[in-house]
Parts: structure tokens; sequence; C-alpha cells
């Protein structure tokens, strides 16, 4: 549960002005265990990988209006100009985060993707390396960018994804990601960084 507190000045008749601080809980009424969901592959996509399968939440319209919700009680109140969906599936995950937050997306993209003048950022995956590019007029100097993806491991993505946003010039008002793997220690990497990161699904 979130806490969003406020201000209402109001006059009276005698043009007095009184000030009240409120405070609205923001609560997701309708819960849904993601858990139930999120299906699980041994040694997908090499062996020794536990994959963990996000598509049946996708499916489901209820469960992603409850991570819409979630996630805009976490982030309602951080300055936002765009949420920046990571290739592919968090481009998902920042389609429903733009249509709750009333925000365009960028998509943080796999090499060779996109477009135009772009910068690209290499960086290690717990199974390989990769390298992500965006576009260079995607972002303007000191605009606000909310980061999504389905999951978290190693945070080799999200880090290189943070470092293309503020090469641009831009800011990361936080990360929205639906899975962590905390024995990876990838988003334990971004807090230290100073990030904000919120994680609908914790496994240890």
């Amino acid at each position: 549960m979130l806490l969003i507190s406020f201000k209402i000045i109001f006059s009276t008749q005698r043009n007095l002005f009184y000030s009240l601080d409120m405070a609205i809980a923001c609560n997701n009424m309708n819960r849904i265990d993601l858990r139930e969901l999120i299906r699980v592959y041994p040694d997908f996509p090499k062996h020794g990988i536990l994959f963990r399968d996000i598509n049946p939440i996708f499916r489901s319209n209820e469960a992603l209006d409850y991570i819409s919700n979630e996630f805009y009680c976490r982030f309602n109140k951080a300055e936002i100009d765009y949420i920046g969906g990571i290739e592919s599936r968090g481009f998902v995950i920042a389609t429903a985060l733009a249509s709750k937050f009333n925000k365009g997306i960028i998509m943080i993209r796999k090499a060779n993707k996109l477009p135009g003048q772009t910068i690209k950022k290499s960086y290690n995956i717990e199974y390989g390396s990769s390298i992500i590019e965006l576009q260079e007029d995607a972002i303007k100097r000191g605009q606000s960018i909310l980061i999504a993806d389905d999951l978290i491991a190693t945070g080799g993505t999200a880090i290189a994804a943070a470092q293309l946003v503020e090469e641009l010039g831009g800011t990361v008002s936080g990360f929205a990601i639906v899975i962590e793997l905390a024995t990876l220690d990838g988003a334990k990497k971004l807090r230290e960084m100073g990030y904000h990161v919120h994680s609908l699904v914790v496994y240890d």
C-alpha cells in the first residue's frame, strides 16, 4: 500500500482559508497471485537455465490490469515523460503502463532493429552477451523515463538501458519489473547504483 498525500485549500464566505492534509491509500483491491500464472521451463533456452514464462500473464486482461495498477501506485508521483520498454516482452509491459500513465513509449531494441541514427550499448547477460540500441531522437535532454521489463536476472540489460537513456541526457525515473530473480543480484545492483526498482514477483 502506498499513501499519496496532498493538500486542499478552500475558502469560506468570510474569505478565510483552511488547509487540510489528506492521504489516500493507493491499494489494488483486485489482487492477483501472479505466481500462479507464471510457468517454469527447465533447461530453456540453454541447459541449466530455469526459464520463467510470463506469456500466460499477457493472455489475462485481469492480470495486465493488475500489473498496471500496481506500478501506477508505486510510480504515479514520479516525474515521467515516457515509458521505455526493453525488447521484447518489455514492450507489452510498457504499452500497458503507457496507457495507465497516459504517456507515450520508447522502444529499447536489439541491435539493427531501429531505423535512423541510434546509440548502442553492449552488455553481458546470464547466458551470453548482446547489444541493445535506442534512437538518438527518442529522448530530449532532461526528460524522465520509467523503464519496464518482464524480468531482471543479472541486470545487464537493465543497466545498459539506463546507460542509453542517460547518454542521451535523460534520467531514469525507475524500473518497473514483473519478475525479479533475486539470487542473480541484478535488481540489487540497480538499487546500489541509486535506481528505484519495483518488482512484483521475487524468486529467491
